[in-house]
């Protein structure tokens, strides 16, 4: 069931909105501040825009480029129909690589860039997954015997959970966000360039080691059998694909 947010709980008037040049910036961060403070989950309605107007004490123009800045930025989507109105949507990893491959764009980040950024972050995402001593990982993971690695979709969506959850199991949700997004941005620039065929066992047996290294808690052993595995693939890539090595990172 969809929770509205129309009704503001008492005691819980906005802050006031400083006034200036940028006024649907400040309005678009009390709109975020009013999210999280009150746990809105997705799927949650915000106020009418009359409402918002009382409350906020803006002009129309201000609130509607404020809710335009949110709806840019992933974080709610604008619900059609006489019921409709600004509602509160997921924000994922996605979200947050489009919004970094921009300034990766902007600033002339290169292809080789984005995979050393990886190789650093990656392994130690391992280690700190296997200091928690993790078991989530083992069953969750493709099996090289069953899976068919011929098929390209299930090939990337095993390949693409496995990194995800590793990321997750290390406890951090900052470093999870930007282990996460490097890869989403990482994956639309190789632009589906898979692993060969006759590789692709080999690197789910790989995942395998890391997984197994994760959950007996052996720190040493992931972060090496990570940091070999990304190696691996970045050595493929940049042989099989050098035109890659110095392309600017595009935004997506």
């Amino acid at each position: 069931m969809t929770t509205s947010g129309r009704s503001r709980d008492a005691g819980s008037s906005p802050r006031p909105i400083k006034r200036g040049a940028k006024v649907a910036e400040a309005l678009a961060q009390e709109i975020v501040h009013e999210i999280v403070s009150r746990k809105l989950p997705p799927g949650t309605l915000l106020s009418s825009e009359a409402q918002m107007l009382e409350d906020y004490g803006v002009g129309r123009g201000s609130l509607r480029e404020a809710l335009r800045i949110l709806e840019v930025h992933g974080l709610i989507t604008m619900k059609p129909g006489r019921n409709g109105g600004p509602m509160v949507i997921e924000v994922g990893s996605r979200d947050y690589g489009r919004m970094s491959s921009l300034f990766f764009h902007i600033g002339g980040v290169t292809f080789r860039q984005l995979v050393e950024a990886r190789l650093a972050l990656e392994p130690m995402m391992a280690r700190l997954a296997a200091e928690r001593r993790g078991q989530e990982l083992v069953g969750a993971l493709a099996d090289p015997e069953t899976t068919h690695v011929e098929d390209d979709n299930e090939y990337f969506d095993a390949t693409t959970d496995f990194h995800k959850t590793v990321a997750a199991m290390s406890g951090n949700p900052v470093l999870n966000l930007m282990s996460s997004s490097l890869e989403e941005i990482f994956r639309d620039q190789v632009s589906g360039l898979l692993s060969p065929k006759d590789e692709r066992k080999h690197v789910l047996e790989v995942h395998t080691d890391i997984a197994e290294a994760i959950a007996r808690g052996d720190a040493e052993a992931a972060e090496k059998h990570m940091r070999e595995h990304m190696q691996e693939y970045a050595d493929w890539v940049y042989s099989g694909h050098p035109q890659l090595i110095d392309a600017i990172i595009d935004w997506k």
